[in-house]
């Protein structure tokens, strides 16, 4: 491959990366609010970034401001806040230290906007076919 052939498809790679970026932030944040609707949770959290200092945690929290921790813990485990906190700080647009909202208000919140930004661009989706593929074993 030439150089001038790599950098004439510049724009189209950079396009579609930010476009599968979007997608799979999109499937993560619905993946977790179906989680989040089917196990009637509600109330404000505070989720928290994950830290690169040394004294900051190496992993991403959600902290119960309304209700119970357990329950929190329950339905949601260390990979799930990583790949929550991710999706969010895509789906906003930039980074956060912390950041509160009602689990009740996830799918209007942060799912709703990836959808229509993917819809707007063009994209089908097709999510029920690829959440099946990832609960069937």
């Amino acid at each position: 491959m030439k150089l001038s052939q790599l950098l004439a498809t510049r724009k189209t790679i950079i396009r579609q990366a930010n476009l599968a970026n979007l997608a799979y932030a999109y499937a993560t944040l619905t993946r977790l609010a179906m989680r989040v609707t089917a196990a009637r949770l509600h109330g404000l959290v505070q989720l928290r970034q994950a830290g690169g200092g040394q004294e900051e945690p190496h992993w991403a929290s959600l902290l119960a401001l309304e209700g119970n921790q357990s329950v929190i813990e329950e339905y949601f485990d260390d990979d799930d806040l990583m790949a929550l906190a991710d999706a969010i700080v895509f789906a906003i647009g930039h980074e956060f230290a912390e950041i509160e909202f009602k689990l009740e208000d996830l799918p209007g919140k942060y799912v709703a906007p990836l959808r229509h930004a993917l819809e707007k661009a063009g994209v089908a989706i097709d999510l029920a076919d690829l959440l099946h593929e990832q609960t069937t074993p």
